[in-house]
C-alpha cells in the first residue's frame, strides 16, 4: 500500500487544479525580462510535480527542476516525457543545492521556501541559490506573508475533495512567531465504504518583508522589486503572498 509520500505525490495535481501553471509560467518569463534577466537556463526549485517546469519549457527555456521528493519527481517525469530539450530533474533538498554549473535565473513558487525549517535553514538555501545562479542572474520567488498566517490561516480548516481523494487540511498559528502548524489528512476509497486515512504534519515559517531583504542582502543578493500576488502593482500592506525579485550581484 502507498505510504503518505506516494499518496500526496498522485493526488498533488488533482488538489491543486485550481493553480494557473501556464500563467505563473508566462507571468514570471515577463517579469525577469522587465528586470533584465535572460530566461536561457531556468532552475525550477521546489518543482513538485513539475506543472511549472513543463510550462516553462514550453516557453522555450531550458529546464532544470530539482524536489526533495522522489514520488513527486516520478510524477514530474512521466508529465515531460516527449519534451525536447528534456527536462533535467534532480532529487535534492533546497538546502543542499548542488548543480553542474551556473543557471540564468531561480525560481521557486508555490510559497515551497515558507516550508523550510526556520530562518537559518531559510539562509542556507538562499546561499545555495546564489552559489548557482550565474553572477547578473535573477531568483524570483513568492512567499506568504505573516498577515495570511494570522488573518486567513490562523484555526482555518479547508475540505479538498476528489472521486479519488479527500484531504482535510488544518492549521494552528504559533503566536510566538506567527509559523503555522498544518495537519493534512487523506482519506483514500479501498472500494465499498472502506477508506484508508494518511496523516502527516509540518510547519510553514512567514517572515516580514524587511527580514527576507535582510537576509537576501546578506547572502550576495539585491532586491530589485516586490509584486502583489501574482499582479502587476506593489504589495498592499494586508498582502497575503508577495513576489520578490532578486538580482544575485
Amino acid at each position: 500500500m502507498a505510504g503518505y509520500e506516494e499518496t500526496f505525490a498522485r493526488y498533488y495535481d488533482a488538489l491543486t487544479a485550481d493553480v494557473d501553471y501556464r500563467g505563473h509560467g508566462a507571468y514570471l518569463k515577463s517579469l525577469a525580462e522587465q528586470y533584465g534577466g535572460r530566461f536561457r537556463l531556468v532552475l525550477d526549485l521546489a518543482c513538485g510535480t513539475g506543472s511549472l517546469a513543463v510550462e516553462l519549457a514550453r516557453l522555450g527555456a531550458e529546464v532544470i527542476g530539482v524536489d526533495g521528493s522522489q514520488e513527486m519527481l516520478a510524477q514530474a517525469m512521466n508529465k515531460s516525457l516527449g519534451l525536447a530539450p528534456p527536462i533535467l530533474y534532480l532529487c535534492q533538498d533546497m538546502e543542499e543545492l548542488d548543480l553542474y554549473g551556473t543557471v540564468d535565473t531561480t525560481l521557486c513558487t508555490l510559497d515551497s521556501l515558507n516550508h523550510l525549517p526556520g530562518k537559518e535553514a531559510l539562509r542556507r538555501t538562499l546561499h545555495r541559490v546564489w552559489l548557482f545562479t550565474e553572477p547578473g542572474g535573477l531568483f524570483l520567488f513568492d512567499m506568504n506573508t505573516p498577515e495570511k498566517h494570522i488573518r486567513r490561516l490562523n484555526g482555518s480548516t479547508y475540505l479538498r475533495e476528489t472521486e479519488e481523494v479527500c484531504c482535510i487540511w488544518q492549521n494552528t498559528l504559533d503566536p510566538q512567531d506567527n509559523s503555522v502548524g498544518i495537519e493534512l489528512d487523506f482519506f483514500v476509497g479501498e472500494g465499498g465504504e472502506r477508506y484508508r486515512r494518511y496523516s502527516e504534519s509540518f510547519r510553514e515559517y512567514a517572515y516580514p518583508k524587511e527580514e527576507i531583504q535582510a537576509l537576501l542582502e546578506a547572502e550576495g543578493f539585491r532586491l530589485l522589486g516586490l509584486r502583489g500576488d501574482y499582479t502587476d502593482g506593489p504589495p498592499s500592506p494586508e498582502e497575503e503572498r508577495i513576489i520578490y525579485i532578486a538580482r544575485r550581484e
